[in-house]
């Protein structure tokens, strides 16, 4: 919403294409840990005020546009609204719950004006979004980005998108990310916007258990006690052999847990009903068996953890390897910084050049928009000509018809066998686009200029 209060339109008034570019950017700052916010976002967009008041559209800046065009969505989406005029005079704008303006209540005629936003203009948070966002190399892909908006694994089909719009994007991508997510830890960040993990996150918090307590059903009271002294070891389960007070068979201690919130499990009521109907000794094997196959499970994952251990060894080799490079790398830079400033001549014309060429192309799109207009409306008086010679011709037939009822008597004009379409032919009605069209158009021919000379023959009389 602050994006529409920066740009001063109503959401119907900003172009539909242009809230593609809005969810993009959004998506791509929470999964880098960032804060997006309107100006760090109108920074790689201009935006070209009309009058009358329409559609605005935002502009990539070519020279500095992360997000890839996002226009094949929304073709002919103008056939699908329709415009609501208020005559009486009302509020303005939709408000907050403490009275602070929200966004305009209608299309507005001011719409705000960006050109080419200077990195001053941007506070120190914007800096910091838009200083991240152009480290990216490549065109980032809006229409993969939008798409994660609803997904189950939103980093997993990220890095999916990343990987098909190139291999720099990716490798960047998961750099930034690890590099922001350790800021954000040091910094003790907790509400920093992120979008969940790929993968549910279960922990149990130390110290912190619920109690459930399980209500006793009639006729199971001699499960109950057997129960109690299979598990707890007691004759009649009021404590142990040591005299230690044991936990009451009747309350089970559960961990507290969390999961994500579109992750819920849920038990079938067979499920639960076959647990109730069990024996005491068949729910034993069965907390034998589960136990066994927790055993399992773990020893699996500590087989997953070591094999991480192992690859983050590697790793580790890998990057004093690197600093080694990055050493003989320094000295090469060394030898390249002379190159450098000799560049920087041509760097500053190369630049004049592309701000010319930036104004040249801006310049042509304007004339591109409002050729564009000039030929909708070519287009829409060809069809009403078209449509006023159709009718022109029907007009004629019809007052054809009311002079022969004028003149014989006997000739109904509303005959509805009567049709502009037909003519006769050897005797016989047929229609102007079956066979014989042109021999229709030489009797029809034919056939008015008898009807005009017995005209003129009855006058004359």
């Amino acid at each position: 919403m602050g994006v529409l209060r920066a740009l001063n339109v109503a959401p119907t008034q900003l172009h539909p294409n242009s809230w593609a570019y809005l969810q993009a950017f959004r998506i791509l700052c929470e999964s880098l840990y960032l804060e997006p916010s309107p100006y760090a976002f109108l920074y790689f967009y201009d935006t070209r005020p009309r009058r009358p008041a329409t559609w605005l559209s935002l502009i990539s800046r070519p020279s500095i546009s992360r997000l890839d065009a996002f226009s094949q969505s929304f073709k002919h989406f103008k056939d699908g609204y329709f415009k609501v005029v208020v005559k009486e005079g009302g509020e303005p704008y939709f408000l907050n719950a403490d009275g602070s303006t929200k966004f305009p209540f209608s299309w507005t005629n001011n719409p705000s004006r960006y050109k080419d936003m200077g990195v001053e203009e941007l506070s120190s948070g914007d800096k910091e979004v838009v200083g991240m966002l152009l480290r990216f190399v490549d065109k980032l892909p809006t229409k993969g980005l939008v798409r994660v908006y609803n997904s189950v694994h939103p980093i997993i089909d990220i890095e999916g998108h990343m990987a098909q719009s190139g291999k720099k994007n990716l490798a960047l991508f998961q750099a930034l990310r690890k590099e922001m997510a350790a800021k954000a830890k040091e910094a003790g960040k907790a509400g920093v916007p992120n979008l969940q993990e790929s993968v549910v996150e279960v922990h149990v918090h130390g110290g912190t258990k619920r109690r459930a307590e399980l209500p006793p059903r009639p006729g199971k009271g001699k499960d109950v006690k057997k129960i109690r002294a299979a598990i707890l070891g007691s004759g009649d389960g009021a404590g142990s052999a040591s005299g230690e007070k044991l936990p009451e068979a009747g309350l089970i201690e559960l961990p507290e847990i969390c999961v994500r919130k579109d992750i819920s499990i849920n038990l079938p009521d067979t499920v639960v009903n076959s647990i109730d109907n069990m024996e005491v000794d068949h729910i034993v094997r069965t907390m034998v068996e589960f136990g066994s196959k927790a055993l399992v499970l773990g020893r699996r994952v500590g087989s997953l953890y070591r094999r991480e251990v192992k690859e983050a060894g590697e790793l580790q080799g890998k990057v004093d390897k690197l600093a080694e490079e990055k050493a003989a790398l320094e000295k090469e830079k060394e030898g390249w910084e002379a190159e450098r400033k000799r560049l920087v001549s041509w760097k500053v014309r190369c630049l004049d050049s592309e701000e010319k060429l930036n104004k040249r192309i801006g310049e042509l799109e304007e004339d591109y928009e409002d050729l564009k207009d000039k030929y909708d409306g070519a287009v829409g008086e060809l069809d009403d000509l078209k449509n006023s010679v159709i009718q022109e011709h029907i007009n004629g037939f019809e007052k054809g018809l009311r002079q022969a009822a004028f003149f014989y008597k006997d000739v109904d004009a509303l005959d509805s066998r009567f049709d502009v379409d037909k003519d006769v032919v050897g005797g016989k009605l047929v229609g102007e686009d079956e066979e014989g069209g042109e021999e229709v158009g030489n009797e029809a021919a034919e056939a008015e200029k008898d009807v005009d000379a017995t005209v003129e023959g009855d006058k004359a009389a």
